[in-house]
Parts: C-alpha cells; structure tokens; sequence
C-alpha cells in the first residue's frame, strides 16, 4: 500500500492492490530454530498435507518438514509446531486447489462489466475475467491483514506506475496498478501465504504482477469482495 497523498489533488480527488491456479512462491529468509519434540493440535491435519505418516505423534522427520514449510512461507516461530497458523496457511491452500478452473463459480464478481479484475478475499483468490469469459487465473494473493484490510466494492484502476516506491513504507511496488486510494495490485518478493498479510495493496508474485499489468489498464473495473480470515 503505498502513500499517493502528494497525487490525490489531480488525480480523482482521491482520499487516502486458468492459467491454472498456480502455487509459485518465493521462499522467506531461512530462521535458525531448534525444532519442537511437541505434538500440535494440528498434527494429524499437517502430516496428511506434507504427506507424512498420520499417526498424530510428533517425529524428528515431522518436524523438519514442517520447519521447513514455516520458513518457506515466513511463518513466525519456525520450529516445527503444527499449530493453528499453519494449519490456517495449508487449509487455505487446499481451498485454492479445489476451485479448479472456475473461480467464479458463486457468481459473486459481476459478468456484465466487460474486463474485469476479481478479488476473493475469503480465499485469497485473483482472477481476470471478460464477462463471463476467464482470461487468467486464479492466482494466490496477499491482501490487507486485520487493522488494514483490503476494502471491498467496486473500484476501477485509476493510476498505475510500473516503477512505484511507496512514501509511506518506503518500500518498492513494482507494477503498481491503484483502484482504491493507496490500495494497489503490485508485486512482492513474498510467499503468497505469508502471514498475517498486506498493509492493504493486493500483493502478487513478480509474474502475476506483470501479467495484470500486461492485461489491464487505467478505467478497467476491480471487483472485491468476501473476507480476509483473521480480519
């Protein structure tokens, strides 16, 4: 999310984010952490999903693997417990593997708007549609973590800058595409389910972020809707 206050006089008086489902990701920056020998209330869930022995009980094995699920996706303390943080990040992806080729499924993203780009925040799901046509997606997402969360509603993109730099967070925003006053699609070198989220812009790895920008443009509809879990 970035601080576009200085252009908010002259642009819009603004006041101040198949191709198939894909899990690309970039990994976090490895932490030095001893593993846990304690089973998680998550335990059998998380051995199924890293293909493990289900058997409930913690192994030195079973905790490497989930150690190393942690730190690839910057789940903070990475120690190998199969806790509610990361049975959260893996049930989410299991949700975001079953809506297959057809996100839109529930009809909740309008069909009758022409191009369009959809956000689901309930399962941190984009896509670009063109009626009911899908033109690309859907990807994982990162958006607004609670206190900060991804407003909801129609938007259109109204601004984009392909080499943006936030002035609030002093971060860079590559392919930064705005349609709710700081909020932007743009792209981050994170993992897509790094928690807790987004300071609000709609994070992307760097070729979604490319792809949007090659596919959309500046009067292009933006629809969001649903529910962050955790917000």
């Amino acid at each position: 999310m970035g601080d576009i206050r200085r252009r908010s006089a002259v642009i819009l008086g603004v006041t101040g984010l198949v191709a198939p489902l894909t899990l690309a990701l970039t990994s976090a920056p490895a932490q030095a952490a001893s593993c846990t020998t304690q089973a998680g209330p998550y335990q059998k869930q998380v051995e199924k999903f890293l293909g493990r022995p289900v058997d409930g009980k913690q192994s030195t094995a079973d905790c490497k693997a989930i150690q190393a699920f942690q730190n690839k996706h910057g789940i903070t303390p990475a120690v190998g417990y199969a806790g509610s943080v990361t049975w959260g990040v893996m049930d989410l992806m299991n949700k975001q593997k079953a809506v297959g080729n057809d996100p839109n499924k529930d009809g909740r993203c309008p069909t009758n708007k022409g191009r369009i780009a959809c956000v689901n925040l309930t399962l941190q799901l984009s896509w670009i549609q063109d009626g009911s046509r899908l033109v690309y997606g859907p990807v994982p997402v990162r958006t607004g973590r609670d206190g900060f969360e991804t407003r909801t509603g129609l938007k259109k993109i109204y601004w984009r800058d392909i080499d943006h730099v936030s002035s609030l967070y002093n971060v860079p925003m590559p392919y930064s595409q705005f349609f709710d006053g700081g909020q932007a699609f743009h792209s981050v070198n994170l993992s897509m389910w790094n928690p807790p989220g987004s300071h609000g812009c709609v994070n992307m790895t760097p070729t979604v972020a490319k792809k949007y920008w090659s596919l959309l443009k500046t009067g292009d509809d933006v629809f969001v809707y649903g529910r962050k879990p955790g917000t």
